[in-house]
């Protein structure tokens, strides 16, 4: 099996390279630093007085030498030209001879990211979700749900006949936008509330950034108006936050309603459009209409089946507790689970709750626990137990904790939604958490191509460059330097197009973490494309996160080199090193 990530001696052969390495990324990274350039040592950079190893051992021309000695005091506006292209091509340079390094270290899709120190160890019982959790759906459903949602609109909303001219666009939104429900607007958001500009969208179409900007009076958006604790827009928030998979296609609807209504220039009131549309997308799940579709024909929308079918094994194998808590109805959860794991699915459990309600279920005291037969009908006795083998409908999480004494670090819940399943476990109750990213290996794999390489190694670059080059305020240099941050928006808009042409990346805006990412990292231990992850672990596996620096520490550690804290399975390394 294939390690999951390489330590970062790996990726240089000898000791010199490898001190190349950091001492080029100390370079490129750290601020309070000035060049340092005669003509007799390569370049060195200096800080608080130390010097540092040579970042290249490629001599500098000696003619650019003179330049970079003479700009130092008073020179020619052409000497001064050539000084500053001569650091930029030479940085190029040796950001180029850093990409065969930087490539060798893939990310493997099927890693577990931590957040949060966590031992397999301390895991006793294991929780799960079912949408997007346990099962796994196809894009075909997206489809049906845009489909019959729009259909539901015209029908019982009375919308435009024209809008059955809409059909889903797949890769047309991602998970975590902030919706403006009073001026219809889909945008990204980044963890600081600002708007990624080049991200906002009315109807089918981008909103220039002048025209953001003066609605906004800047790029920030209060923190008054942002979606509420589960990014609902609800008493007085006019910003949702949609951070279901299953809200893929309620966005898509919203775009396309909303483009309708402009190309046809007719007046609407942008809150009445949202009601109707989160109505009608509603009655796809509460009316069983989406239900029914996929129990008539699940091998074309349920996949994954044998990824979470052997992990569940594994989990019964070595001896831990399981349950499942999902707001899915149990005809629906019986069938996908009949054909994901066997009609024996139940004995995997030792605790199934459906129609739970969440998030209200981590809340709500009220509801009490009821049993439903095979058959769907519900019984009116008290329930004392949480018996294994039957199926429970609606309670709450603090029943639950009273009747299985399943409490704290214990116990682990894997869901796919960050707010309706995992934020409430680790902030009131101190399970750990798990959050399910299918997102995740997709990007994963971009990041690991060779032009996402190259333009994040030199865009990188470019961005150290043009933090120290800054200090040159004459007109010249910032002829140059105008043109460096140029190429560098021109860049920054390649990276976020490599992920989706109108939003980018899950998970960040430009260089910041997107507000996704912020929630994730709060509410998530750790996290993963699917649970088949789970297989490449054992049950004693401690996963550590990443010393990630803070802008005042050191860009590299020494223990990022080190075998325990790149998160490898023992095993996994050592199938690895002995097969090359």
């Amino acid at each position: 099996m294939p390690t999951l990530f390489l330590p970062l001696s790996n990726l240089v052969r000898n000791k010199d390279s490898f001190r190349s390495l950091i001492t080029h990324f100390k370079h490129l990274h750290t601020r309070s630093r000035t060049w340092s350039v005669n003509s007799s040592t390569p370049w060195m950079i200096r800080s608080r007085g130390q010097k540092f190893g040579p970042v290249s051992r490629r001599q500098v021309p000696v003619e650019q030498l003179t330049a970079a000695n003479m700009c130092t005091g008073s020179c020619s506006e052409e000497d001064k030209t050539s000084w500053l292209w001569s650091v930029y091509n030479e940085t190029k340079k040796q950001t180029q001879d850093l990409i065969p390094v930087i490539s060798n270290n893939f990310v493997n899709p099927d890693t577990i990211f931590s957040n949060n120190e966590m031992s397999l160890q301390d895991i006793e019982i294991y929780g799960f979700d079912y949408d997007y959790t346990l099962a796994f759906y196809s894009s075909h459903l997206h489809t049906l749900i845009f489909s019959i949602a729009r259909d539901i609109l015209i029908q019982e909303h009375r919308y435009p006949e024209g809008l059955r001219e809409y059909e889903y666009i797949p890769n047309f939104v991602i998970r975590g936008l902030h919706y403006d429900v009073q001026k219809a607007l889909l945008m990204k958001i980044d963890a600081f509330h600002y708007i990624q500009l080049g991200t906002v969208y009315r109807g089918l179409n981008p909103v220039p950034d002048k025209e953001v900007i003066a609605m906004y009076e800047g790029s920030h958006v209060p923190l008054e108006i942002m979606s509420d604790f589960y990014g609902k827009s609800s008493h007085g928030h006019t910003m949702k936050q949609f951070m279901d998979i299953f809200s893929l296609p309620e966005m898509t609807l919203l775009s396309c309603v909303n483009d309708y209504f402009m190309k046809h220039n007719i007046d609407y009131e942008p809150v009445h459009l949202y009601k109707d549309v989160k109505e009608a997308i509603g009655d796809v799940h509460v009316k069983g209409i989406m239900y029914r579709a996929v129990e008539a024909d699940i091998e074309k929308y349920i996949c994954y089946a044998e990824q979470t079918h052997a992990v569940l094994q594994k989990l019964a194998k070595n001896g831990k507790k399981m349950f499942l808590i999902t707001n899915s109805p149990f005809d629906f959860v019986d069938r996908g689970m009949n054909y994901i794991v066997g009609k024996d699915w139940r004995d995997l459990f030792d605790v199934v709750i459906v129609q739970a309600d969440k998030p209200g279920f981590f809340n709500d005291r009220r509801k009490p626990f009821r049993r439903v037969t095979d058959r769907g009908v519900l019984l009116w006795d008290r329930i004392h137990h949480l018996e294994k083998g039957h199926i429970y409908k609606q309670g709450n999480l603090y029943e639950f904790l009273r009747l299985t004494g399943w409490r704290g670090s214990k116990v682990l819940y894997f869901g796919d939604h960050i707010y309706s399943d995992l934020a409430d476990l680790t902030l009131k109750h101190g399970w750990r958490t798990g959050a399910i990213i299918p997102e995740l290996r997709k990007e994963i794999k971009i990041m690991n191509t060779e032009e996402y390489v190259h333009t994040m190694t030199w865009l990188q670059a470019l961005t150290g460059l043009l933090e120290q080059m800054q200090v040159h305020r004459d007109p010249v240099s910032q002829t140059v330097i105008q043109q460096w941050i140029n190429e560098r928006e021109d860049m920054r808009l390649r990276t976020k197009d490599i992920f989706n042409a109108q939003f980018g990346s899950l998970f960040r805006t430009y260089h910041n973490p997107t507000y996704f990412s912020r929630r994730l990292s709060r509410f998530a231990d750790i996290y993963m494309p699917s649970l088949s992850c789970l297989l490449n672990y054992d049950f004693q596996h401690t996963f550590y996160p990443r010393r990630t620096p803070l802008q005042h520490e050191s860009p590299i550690w020494p223990e990022q080199t080190s075998l325990g804290a790149m998160n490898i399975p023992f095993q996994n390394h050592r199938t690895k090193t002995g097969s090359e």
